[in-house]
């Protein structure tokens, strides 16, 4: 994070269990992201899935933007982490994942979220 920048911290703590839920994340993510602001999008959970190639498409939710979708401009602009106790429990490895896409533990998340320029929200 740079001294100047405001950052957004956005963790989705469901998936396809909760289509509405999580395509409120990565919606919120998205539009910051195409506001200009810097983006830490965290996939906890059953969101952990939605890193996935291909598994972001299959959660389809009526007048909303598809996840796979928002999914990418988070990539292009922003960062994607999976939770690293989430990917271990779901056998997931980075090479499992989207490109581009991280696997990180709570220090990381801490480290993101206690930043003095970073506003976090949890869905």
């Amino acid at each position: 994070m740079t001294s100047t920048t405001r950052t957004l911290v956005v963790k989705a703590t469901s998936g396809a269990d909760r289509p509405e839920l999580v395509n409120q994340a990565f919606t919120v993510a998205a539009s910051a992201v195409a506001a200009g602001v810097e983006v830490s999008l965290w996939l906890t959970g059953e969101a952990a899935w939605l890193a996935v190639p291909g598994r972001a498409a299959e959660v389809a939710l009526e007048h909303a933007a598809p996840l796979e979708d928002l999914l990418a401009a988070v990539l292009e602009a922003g960062s994607v982490t999976v939770c690293t106790q989430c990917a271990a429990r779901r056998d997931l490895t980075e090479a499992d994942l989207v490109p581009g896409v991280r696997i990180a533990g709570s220090a990381v998340f801490v480290e993101e979220i206690l930043d003095a320029r970073a506003r976090s929200i949890v869905y």
